[in-house]
Formats: C-alpha cells, sequence, structure tokens
C-alpha cells in the first residue's frame, strides 16, 4: 500500500466522523494553543525587558554605582545588615568617578531607591503620586531624555538650588491641557517651583507610564527630603563595548579612594541592565520548568481519547479489516493504516492549536499591555508533539487491527 494512499485512506476516515474527530482531538488542541500562546507572551515579555524596561529603567549603554547592589532576589539577614554598613554615595564618589572615566558620555547623580511620590499641583487642578527625582544635568543625557518645550536643567540649577523642575509629557498633558507649561509655577510639598521644561514622552512599558515623573536639581531635592541612603551614581558611555572596561576602572578608582585591601570585598556595587534580565530569565525559567508539566497533562489525557477512539475505530472496522486481508492485505499495510490516521489525527490537533495558540498570544497582545512574540520553535515542537501524541497513543490501535484473525473478521458485523 502506497504511503498516499496510507495518508488518502486516513484522511477520509477523519472527514467520515468530523464531529468525533474534533472531539477526539480536543486534548491535543487545548494543550498546543495553551504552549503556543504561553511561550509567545513569555518571549514577548523577554524581549521586551531587554529592549525598553532594562533601557528605561538604568539607560541604554549605562552602568549604575550603587550603595547596595540592583538584587531582585532575597537578600540573607547577613546580606543586609552589610549592605546597610555600606558608605553612602555622594558627589565625591561622582567626583572619582569622572576622574577615572573622562571619556565616558555622561555622568551623574540622581537620589536613590525608593523614588519619593508627591503631588503636584498647578492652580486648581493637581496631579497625584508623581515620581520625584532629585538630579544632576547629566542625569537627562544618561537617561536619553529629549526635551520638548523649554530648556533642561543645568549646572547652574544646580549650583544655585533653584526652584526648578522640568517634568514629563504625562504630567504636562494631564495638569496643562491646552496650556503651555513651561515657566508656570507648580507646588511640590507645599513649596513652589517653576516649570523650565517639558520631557518627550517616552510611552508606557506594560502598562506602566514612564512619563508621570518631575526632574529637579538634586541639592534643591535633598533640602525637602534630605541626603538618601542610596544615592545612585550612573554613567552613560558612548557605545556598548565600552561598558565593561569603564566599570573596571571605575571599580579599581573607587577601591583606592575608599582604601580597600586587595582581600577586602567592595563596599558598593556595580550594575547594568543585565542585572535587570537576568532577574526576569529566573522568573521565566521558573514558568518553563511548570510549563511542560501542564502541557504534559494535556497531552496525555488527549493522547489517551486517540487511543481510546482508534480502538473504538479498530471494533467498528472488524469486517473492513477482514476484507483487506482476505485480498492480499498484510499486517503491516494494516497496522500503518492505523497508525497513519493517529499520526494525521494528532498532527490536524496540533496544527490547530498552533493557529489557536498564535490568535490567542495575538488577542492578549491587542487587549493588554503583555507583549507576544510567536517563535518558530514553538511551532515546531507543538507540532512535532502533536505527530509525537499520535505515534505513541496510536501504536497499540495499530498493532491490535494488524493482529486479528482475517476470518474471524470476516464473520463480524
Amino acid at each position: 500500500m502506497r504511503f498516499s494512499d496510507v495518508i488518502t485512506s486516513a484522511l477520509t476516515q477523519i472527514r467520515a466522523n468530523k464531529l468525533r474527530s474534533f472531539f477526539t482531538l480536543l486534548g491535543v488542541i487545548v494543550s498546543v494553543t495553551f504552549l503556543v500562546a504561553v511561550v509567545a507572551i513569555i518571549q514577548g515579555m523577554n524581549a521586551y525587558v531587554r529592549e525598553n524596561v532594562a533601557g528605561a529603567i538604568i539607560g541604554a549603554n549605562s552602568f549604575q554605582v550603587r550603595r547596595t547592589p540592583l538584587n531582585f532576589t532575597r537578600f540573607s539577614d547577613d546580606d543586609w545588615r552589610r549592605a546597610q554598613r555600606r558608605p553612602k554615595i555622594g558627589p565625591e564618589d561622582a567626583a572619582i568617578v569622572m576622574e577615572a572615566i573622562p571619556d565616558a558620555e555622561a555622568i551623574a547623580l540622581v537620589s536613590g531607591w525608593p523614588t519619593p511620590q508627591a503631588d503636584v499641583v498647578w492652580g486648581n487642578r493637581s496631579l497625584g503620586d508623581a515620581l520625584v527625582f532629585g538630579v544632576t544635568p547629566a542625569y537627562q543625557v544618561v537617561q536619553d531624555y529629549r526635551v520638548a518645550e523649554g530648556r533642561p536643567l543645568t549646572d547652574l540649577d544646580e549650583a544655585e538650588r533653584r526652584a526648578v523642575v522640568v517634568i514629563g509629557a504625562q504630567v504636562a498633558e494631564n495638569l496643562f491641557e491646552n496650556v503651555a507649561p513651561v515657566g508656570r509655577f507648580v507646588r511640590i510639598l507645599g513649596e513652589q517651583f517653576e516649570i523650565v521644561g517639558v520631557n518627550a514622552g517616552k510611552g508606557r512599558v506594560l502598562g506602566q507610564s514612564f512619563d508621570g515623573y518631575v526632574l529637579m536639581p538634586i541639592s534643591r531635592f535633598e533640602m525637602i527630603y534630605g541626603r538618601r541612603n542610596t544615592t545612585t551614581i550612573s554613567v552613560k558611555m558612548r557605545e556598548a563595548a565600552d561598558v565593561a572596561p569603564a566599570m573596571q576602572r571605575a571599580e579599581e578608582a573607587l577601591r583606592v579612594a575608599r582604601r580597600l585591601r586587595p582581600s577586602e570585598e567592595n563596599n558598593f556595587s556595580l550594575d547594568t541592565s543585565d542585572a535587570l534580565i537576568a532577574f526576569w530569565k529566573t522568573l521565566t525559567q521558573v514558568l518553563f520548568a511548570v510549563l511542560p508539566a501542564v502541557v504534559g497533562i494535556g497531552i496525555v489525557v488527549g493522547g489517551i481519547v486517540i487511543m481510546n477512539i482508534m480502538l473504538m475505530s479498530v471494533t467498528e472496522r472488524t469486517h473492513e479489516i477482514g476484507i483487506r486481508k482476505a485480498v492480499g492485505a498484510r499486517a503491516q499495510d494494516i497496522q500503518r493504516q492505523f497508525l497513519a490516521e493517529a499520526i494525521v489525527l494528532a498532527t490536524i490537533g496540533g496544527l490547530l492549536g498552533v493557529l489557536w495558540g498564535w490568535a490567542l498570544a495575538g488577542l492578549v497582545a491587542t487587549v493588554s499591555p503583555l507583549p507576544a512574540r510567536v517563535t518558530s520553535w514553538s511551532i515546531a515542537l507543538a507540532l512535532t508533539l502533536g505527530a509525537g501524541v499520535g505515534i505513541l497513543f496510536g501504536v497499540y490501535p495499530a498493532r491490535r487491527a494488524a493482529r486479528l484473525d482475517p476470518i474471524a473478521s470476516l464473520r463480524a458485523d
């Protein structure tokens, strides 16, 4: 029996029992749909964190010198106590880093975590919980902020502790609808600040806006909030390849300035956006560890259903099997036919699952802030799973059909 005849016969049987075939495949379809959709969302999130979130928080081609590490995993109590004993990061440290890295594009001092939030009030309008950053002017270069109106903060603003601010696009949009914000005065924690600039919007990341902030000179910020325990030095290099050598120079200079012996560990931390990406990868690894178990349960259930339906089909077609054997069909021909039906059935389920999963991932990306990227390897895995289920759970019914006695089969109704 030719291979094309085997496939044609399998498709004919599936078309003849459309509803039964659909319900037979439901377990495989649901499992593959879940696999493709979840992998698409995870891969989309990975790319989004790598391309947008990490750069938005730390800056492109940048690293930070921090008092405590940018560690998103749990600290032990001893680690936390050691970190709290470290000296604070201050202007003197920024000066040391500037001297060590004269080729840096920008080196800035910025108030650290947790970033305070405050109401920004103009007239009878108020925007609640805007993020307030105290920065040196170079921070605007580190974060790739582009001034849409007015001017950025300057060294003179910092030196004279001026009560001036640059606001994000969301603050400008919510407070100053149809009004030019530059030159207006807003109140923050009861103090009056002049708006000297408005930054262009950076958009939203996973539904969270990166434009709801106020930048003020760090010297003025410290008059209001005091010196932060977590003040950070942000360094931006011109090329990504320059980041690692610059980090090494900064580390050496700070160790010398803080008189650390070779055997002593750093009492400061240097972090890049890789820390964020590594943390996210840790989370996705947990999801990927759980995913096979969930998909596996559905696949096994779907495979058992396919096996039961194929056994029922063997019983229903016993007379047909007897006739085929009587006219010369060999046992391996019968086995190949029923195995092909199981494989084709399961592969069709895999294809439908891929299409449904693709559609579901697109729907999630459309109606929610979660991004989704369907990958070729997840499609290949889904189709392989479908065919594998057909082979694994189709072997027993196919062998049972091949072993039927032709005389007994011809006597069957």
